[in-house]
Formats: C-alpha cells, sequence, structure tokens
C-alpha cells in the first residue's frame, strides 16, 4: 500500500513489497500445477502468509491473475512488435498474432474463461488488457482487410475470442497434438478471403 507522505507518494514498505512479491512467485508456480482456478488458501499457506495478507495485495483472484499476466503482457507486446516488423504480408501478421494471442492466453490451465468474461465487463482488472489486445488485433485486421486478405465483415473481437478458444483446447481432454494447428487453420479459413 502506498502512503502519501508531506503531499509526496511513498511506495509500499519494503516488507511488504517482498511479501507481494512472494506470493505472486507462489501463485505462478501454483496456478501453473493446478490451474487458475487453484485454491487461493493454499497459495497464501504456501507462501507462509495469512489469507488477509493476500487479499490486502490481491482483493480478488482477477486481480492477481492481472498482476502475474504483467510480465507475460509485456512479452506479448514485444512479440507483436516483432511480428509487425518481420512479417511479409498484412495477412502472415495477423495469423502470427492470433498464433501469439493463443499462446499468451495458455499461460495456466484454465486462464481463457477469466479472460473471456473480462470482455463482457469494464470491472475486471483483466478488462483493460484484454481491450488493448483487441485493439492490436483490430489493427491487425484492418491491415489485412485493406490488403484486400481479410473478409470485410471479420470483427477483431471475434479473432481475439477465437484466440482464447483455442487456447483453451490445449487443455481439453480430447485435444491431441493436431488440435491446436487444426483450430488455427479453420479460424484462419473463417478470416481469410478466398481467392
Amino acid at each position: 500500500m502506498s502512503e502519501i507522505v508531506s503531499g509526496r507518494v511513498r511506495g509500499p514498505r519494503a516488507d511488504a513489497q517482498r511479501n507481494r512479491d512472494h506470493i505472486l512467485d507462489v501463485a505462478e508456480q501454483h496456478f501453473s500445477q493446478h490451474g487458475v482456478t487453484g485454491s487461493l488458501e493454499a497459495i497464501a499457506k504456501q507462501a507462509g502468509v495469512g489469507v488477509g495478507t493476500l487479499y490486502r495485495h490481491f482483493p480478488n483472484r482477477e486481480e492477481l491473475l492481472a498482476a502475474l499476466l504483467t510480465a507475460r503482457d509485456d512479452a506479448l507486446v514485444s512479440r507483436r512488435d516483432a511480428i509487425r516488423a518481420e512479417s511479409a504480408n498484412a495477412a502472415e501478421a495477423l495469423e502470427h498474432w492470433l498464433d501469439a494471442m493463443t499462446e499468451w492466453a495458455g499461460a495456466f490451465d484454465g486462464l481463457p474463461e477469466p479472460l473471456r468474461a473480462a470482455t463482457t465487463t469494464s470491472s475486471s482488472p483483466l478488462a483493460v488488457t484484454c481491450q488493448g489486445f483487441i485493439t492490436d488485433t483490430n489493427e491487425f485486421l484492418l491491415d489485412a482487410q485493406e490488403e484486400g486478405s481479410a473478409r470485410r465483415e471479420v470483427r477483431a473481437v471475434d479473432l481475439f475470442l477465437a484466440s482464447l478458444a483455442t487456447s483453451w483446447v490445449r487443455s481439453a481432454a480430447m485435444a491431441d497434438e493436431i488440435s491446436l494447428p487444426a483450430l488455427s487453420s479453420l479460424t484462419r479459413s473463417g478470416w481469410e478471403t478466398r481467392a
């Protein structure tokens, strides 16, 4: 928690920052093993802090997920910039961007669902992240539409949701090594113009 001292904002105390960072490290491991529905109480116990301490730092699961995704968001933004610089054309750039979002949304088992839910509300801390990536998707899509390689009726929000759905398949019991590429191909056939 920040404090206002003599008109200046002072950052969190060092021990509070250490607790927060440690909770994030433990949550990263816990969600990697148990998915995003893993117990917050178990995370607090594993981190050696009380549940109240966890909730002081992260009032709900979405706040914790948003904090964990911050580093991944930065990596996705870097990847977005590389895709723009390295792609031969707008269709290729859009395809690579959708693949990058699918990978990003698969950071933890079950993550696509809270991300999907965040697209329907502005109160979730994940909503801003999702909206930013929908905006990025729209830029890639508009470039492809202008190039004539993407259909005009396709919407960025639908492509974002398709990436979440494709990412969700990673953990589906019936999925195999062919499932992800097959879904990516189906998605592309849905947005790509027919020759």
